[in-house]
């Protein structure tokens, strides 16, 4: 999995004004819980984005104020009208111990019902993991060759080394949907067929 290193700052006036004067600043206050005591810091938005507005995942590496700290982002509250951040929370990790984390999925191969006019669609576009630092992989390759008509892949039905999937097994991932057209062409050849008869 990919890292990312950030800079931030410790912020030790947690009041809305010394926090609304940060957003002015363009600065992000930010939580990091899971080392004991939570630590409170802000990043520079910009930096921030590369983070946030991407599909991929990362491992990010915080340097606050001389003290590095490994982890994972776990949630971000964006702001209703202007969708810039307003809070993100991360969760520290080692390498010694699994944590949960979304890593994207990657889908790959020609679906024979895409072939045969159907529509391939993507319904979870990450999943959510718990593995070791070592074994995490920068995204999650389902292959989706066979995939006909209709037909659909859930999550109990994938499987990937050393990492455990933690979303419901039947939740479907990807599938491929019947459209009008293939609809109208399966409909036809059924006519046919029967008219052959």
């Amino acid at each position: 999995m990919k890292t990312l290193e950030l800079k931030g700052s410790l912020r030790t006036d947690l009041g809305k004004k010394a926090t609304k004067a940060l957003r002015k600043a363009e600065l992000v206050p930010c939580e990091l819980y899971g080392a004991g005591e939570n630590i409170h810091f802000s990043v520079n938005e910009r930096d921030l984005n590369k983070l946030l507005f991407t599909p991929e995942t990362f491992i990010v590496k915080f340097d606050v104020e001389g003290k590095v700290f490994t982890s994972v982002m776990r949630e971000v509250q964006f702001h209703s009208v202007t969708d810039k951040p307003l809070h993100v929370d991360f969760f520290q990790v080692t390498e010694d111990k699994a944590f949960e984390v979304e890593v994207p999925v990657k889908v790959e191969g020609f679906a024979v019902g895409v072939q045969n006019g159907g529509k391939l669609a993507v319904n979870l576009r990450k999943l959510k993991v718990k593995a070791m630092m070592k074994d995490l992989p920068e995204s999650l390759t389902i292959d989706v060759t066979n995939l006909g008509l209709s037909k659909s892949i859930q999550v109990g039905a994938l499987d990937f080394e050393n990492l455990e999937l933690l979303n419901a097994k039947n939740a479907v991932v990807v599938q491929v949907k019947l459209t009008r057209a293939a609809r109208a062409a399966a409909m036809a050849g059924g006519a046919e067929e029967a008219a052959a008869e």
